[in-house]
C-alpha cells in the first residue's frame, strides 16, 4: 500500500475549534440557529452544559436558545427582554442571570451570546457560554472569564451589558476597549471562529510527508544511507591506522557532504507533516517537533556527528574516533523503518533484498579481513604464517616478509575477502581461499551457518515470502487498478472520481480491507455475538437499550455494521427512504433543510427515526451533510423491526424511549419537522410583510 497521507478534505472543524477554546475554563455551551426570524431552536448542546443543568442533550435540542427552560421565580424578566432584543438584533450579550437547574437547584450564570458568521459573512449561530458563578456574585467590578472570546471585561453585578455588533464584524467590539494597553501589547484576542469548511491551514515552511519533493529526498537519504554502510566499515577495518589521516582526508569532501544531508534531515523532520494515531494529517510545527524529538531524533542525532570535521580542520584523533564512526550504521534503522515506503513494487522489494545480502556480504568480508590480520598481529611462530592473507600473499607472488611488511594489496585482499564470504553464504566455498586457523575455522562455520539461513529462508522461500508480506498490498493494488478500469471505462468525471479514490484510501487505512462480515462468518453464533457485543458497546451503552435483555442486545449487535463519511458527503437526502438510525462514533455532521442549520452533532449523538409502522415508508425530513471525518454505526430500520418482533416486551419499551434518545428526528411529520415548518412560514410571512 503507498505512503498512507492521512485524512486531506477540507473540514468544517467549527465544533474542535469551539471545543478547544473552550478547554481550561468550562464547556458549557450551546449552538443556536440564527437563520431564523423568530425562535432560533438550539441545535446543539455540549456535555458540559448537561452536566451544569442537569438536561439530557436530546430535552434540550430544538428547544428556543433563549433558554425558558431555565426560568425560575427568580429570574430577571427585564434579562429575559433584553436577551430576546438581542437575539432579534443579531447583537452580543453578556449579563449575570439567575437560572434553575432541571431539580429546582438555582445559580447564578455568566451568561454571554456571540453571533457566528459563514464564510458568506451570514449570520448562522448564535453562540450561547455559560459559567457558573454562584460562589463569586455578589462582588463588586470583579472579573468574569466566561466566553473565550469575550474574557477581560469587567462588569459590576447586578448589572448587565448590551453592546450592537457591526453587520460586517465578527470579533466583540468591546473587546479591545476592556484590555489595557499592556495585555493589548502582550496578549492576542481570541479570534472567533467561523462555521465554515476551512482549507488546511499550513505554514508555507511545512513539508508534506507525502509530497513528491519528500519522497526525492527520503532517496537521497536512502542512498547516503548506503554510502555510510559501504564505506565506514571498510576504511575501519582495511585501511591501517597509521595511514587512516590519509583515508579520511581522499574522501572528506563526500563524507562532510553525507554529514550535512544527515544534519539537514534533521532539521527539516522538524517541519514535515505526520500522520497521527486517528489518521488527521498534523501540520502544527510544534506536535511535529515534539512527535520526532519522541521518536528518531536522538537516533538520527547520534548517527549525524559530524567527525569528519576533525580532519578538515587538521585536528589529530585517536583510533577511537574512527571507531566511534560506524556509529553511523544506525541510520539504517531508519531505512527499516520506512522499509514500507520502499517496497511498494515486487521489483524494488528484490533490489532492496539483494542489496541487503550485499552489504551483508561486505560486513562479512570486513571482519574476515580483520581476523587474518589479527592472526599475522599476533606474533605466533606457529599460525602467523599460515593464515588466509599469508596464503594469498604466496599465490600472488607478493608474500609477508614478517606480520607486517608486505602482502597482497588493500584492493587484492579486500576482492579476495568478499569473494569468500560470498561464496560461502551461497555455497561452500571453493578451496582457493580457506579457513586455516581456528579463528578462522569458527568465523567459516558462522558464515555458512548464516549461509545455509539465508537458503532457506530468502533464497529458498522468496517467492512464497514476498507473497506472505505483500499479499494486503497485493490485495489493495488490484481493487485499486479495478477501481481505476472502472472509472476509465464509464468516463467517470473527476470530481466524482477523486470522490471515489479518496473513500477508497480512507477506508482501507481505516480497516486495512478487511470485511469483518466475511471474517467472522463461520464463527459459531455464541462467539459472533459476544464479539458483536465487544464491537459495538458504545451504542449499545445509549439510554434507549437500557431496557433490553441481554439476549436482545446480543441480537442487536449481529445487526449493527459500521460506515464511514467524508467532509461535504451527505449521508442521508431529504424524501429519501429512511433505511438505518446512525450513531455518531467520531467526527461532526449538520442537518440542514432549505440551507438552514436544524443541528449539529457530535461524538455520541443518535440520529434517525421512531418507528411509527411495521410497513410504513420512512421519509427523511432533512439532509445530513458531514463536516468532518465521520465514523458511524448503524442498524437498518428492517433488521431493528425483526428484533422487536421477537422481543415484544421490549418493542413498546423502545417505541417510548426512542423519541426521547433520538438527537433529531428525521421523519417528516415528527415534532421536529413541525416546528421547522412553523418557523420558516413564519419567516416567509415576515419577508413578505417587508
Amino acid at each position: 500500500m503507498p505512503v498512507m497521507k492521512g485524512l486531506l478534505a477540507p473540514q468544517n472543524t467549527f465544533l474542535d475549534t469551539i471545543a478547544t477554546r473552550f478547554d481550561g475554563t468550562h464547556s458549557n455551551f450551546l449552538l443556536g440557529n440564527a437563520q431564523g426570524h423568530r425562535g432560533y431552536p438550539i441545535v446543539y448542546c455540549s456535555d458540559g452544559f448537561c452536566e451544569l443543568t442537569g438536561f439530557a442533550r436530546t430535552e434540550v435540542m430544538q428547544k428556543k436558545c433563549s433558554c425558558h427552560f431555565l426560568y425560575g421565580h427568580d429570574t430577571s424578566e427585564h434579562v429575559a427582554q433584553q436577551m430576546e432584543k438581542a437575539l432579534e438584533g443579531r447583537e452580543e450579550f453578556q449579563t449575570e442571570v439567575h437560572f434553575y437547574k432541571k431539580n429546582g437547584t438555582s445559580f447564578w450564570c455568566l451568561l454571554d451570546v456571540v453571533p457566528i458568521k459563514n464564510e458568506k459573512g451570514e449570520m448562522v449561530l448564535f453562540l450561547f457560554s455559560f459559567k457558573d458563578i454562584t460562589d463569586t456574585h455578589g462582588k463588586v467590578h470583579h472579573k468574569k472569564e466566561g466566553c473565550p472570546w469575550t474574557k477581560g471585561k469587567t462588569y459590576s453585578a447586578p448589572h448587565f451589558t448590551h453592546n450592537p455588533i457591526h453587520p460586517l464584524i465578527i470579533l466583540p467590539t468591546h473587546l479591545s476597549r476592556s484590555l489595557s494597553p499592556l495585555q493589548n501589547m502582550f496578549e492576542k484576542p481570541s479570534s472567533l471562529p467561523e462555521y465554515k469548511v476551512a482549507a488546511v491551514q499550513k505554514s508555507r515552511f511545512i513539508l508534506l510527508h507525502y509530497s513528491v519533493s519528500k519522497a526525492l529526498w527520503d532517496w537521497m537519504i536512502l542512498l547516503a544511507t548506503f554510502y555510510v554502510a559501504v564505506t565506514v566499515p571498510y576504511n575501519v577495518c582495511f585501511t591501517p591506522y597509521d595511514e587512516l589521516d590519509t583515508a579520511a582526508r581522499a574522501t572528506i569532501v563526500s563524507d562532510i557532504a553525507v554529514e550535512m544531508l544527515f544534519i539537514l534531515d534533521i532539521i527539516l523532520n522538524f517541519r514535515t507533516s505526520f500522520v497521527s494515531t486517528s489518521g488527521q494529517v498534523v501540520y502544527e510545527a510544534r506536535s511535529i517537533c515534539i512527535h520526532y524529538a519522541t521518536t528518531w531524533f536522538f537516533v538520527d542525532l547520534v548517527a549525524a556527528l559530524p567527525f569528519d570535521l576533525l580532519y578538515a580542520f587538521n585536528i589529530t584523533v585517536t583510533s577511537l574516533v574512527h571507531l566511534l564512526k560506524t556509529v553511523r550504521l544506525l541510520r539504517l534503522l531508519r531505512l527499516l523503518q520506512k522499509l514500507d515506503r520502499y517496497s511498494q513494487y515486487s521489483a524494488m522489494v528484490l533490489t532492496l533484498l539483494m542489496s541487503m545480502f550485499a552489504l551483508l556480504a561486505h560486513w562479512m568480508a570486513c571482519i574476515w579481513y580483520i581476523i587474518g590480520r589479527k592472526e599475522m598481529e599476533n606474533n605466533d611462530p606457529d599460525t602467523w604464517d599460515i593464515g588466509w592473507l599469508h596464503e594469498l600473499g604466496k599465490r600472488l607472488e607478493t608474500p609477508y616478509a614478517n606480520s607486517t611488511l608486505g602482502g597482497p594489496s588493500v584492493r587484492s585482499s579486500y576482492i579476495a575477502a568478499l569473494y569468500f564470504t560470498l561464496s560461502s553464504l551461497t555455497s561452500v566455498g571453493f578451496g582457493n581461499v580457506c579457513a586455516n586457523t581456528d579463528a578462522e575455522k569458527i568465523f567459516s562455520i558462522c558464515t555458512m551457518l548464516i549461509g545455509a539461513l539465508m537458503h532457506a529462508v530468502v533464497f529458498g522461500n522468496v517467492t512464497a515470502i514476498i507473497q506472505r508480506m505483500y499479499s494486503r498490498r497485493s490485495l489493495y493494488h488490484t481493487r485499486m487498478k479495478d477501481l481505476k478500469d472502472f472509472i476509465r471505462v464509464h468516463r467517470l468525471p473527476q470530481q466524482l472520481k477523486q470522490r471515489m479514490l479518496e473513500y477508497f484510501q480512507t477506508t482501507w487505512s481505516v480497516n486495512n480491507g478487511i470485511d469483518a462480515n466475511e471474517l467472522l462468518h463461520d464463527f459459531p453464533d455464541e462467539l459472533r455475538a459476544d464479539i458483536a457485543m465487544h464491537l459495538n458497546k458504545d451504542i449499545l451503552q445509549l439510554p434507549v437499550f437500557e431496557g433490553a435483555s441481554r439476549g436482545c442486545l446480543r441480537s442487536l449487535s449481529l445487526h449493527i455494521k459500521t460506515s464511514f463519511c467524508a467532509p461535504g458527503e451527505y449521508l442521508i437526502r431529504q424524501g429519501d427512504a429512511l433505511h438505518a438510525n446512525y450513531f455518531v462514533c467520531s467526527g461532526s455532521l449538520e442537518v440542514l433543510k432549505d440551507s438552514m442549520v436544524l443541528a449539529i452533532l457530535g461524538k455520541g449523538d443518535l440520529i434517525g427515526s421512531d418507528l411509527p409502522g411495521t410497513d410504513h415508508v420512512i421519509k427523511t425530513n432533512a439532509d445530513v451533510k458531514a463536516l468532518t471525518y465521520c465514523d458511524l454505526q448503524y442498524i437498518s430500520v428492517r433488521a431493528l423491526r425483526e428484533v422487536l418482533e421477537f422481543y415484544p416486551e421490549y418493542a413498546s419499551l423502545f417505541t417510548a424511549d426512542i423519541l426521547h434518545n433520538l438527537t433529531y428526528n428525521l421523519r417528516e411529520g415528527s415534532e421536529a419537522e413541525v416546528r421547522h415548518t412553523h418557523l420558516h412560514c413564519n419567516l416567509y410571512q415576515n419577508s413578505k410583510n417587508i
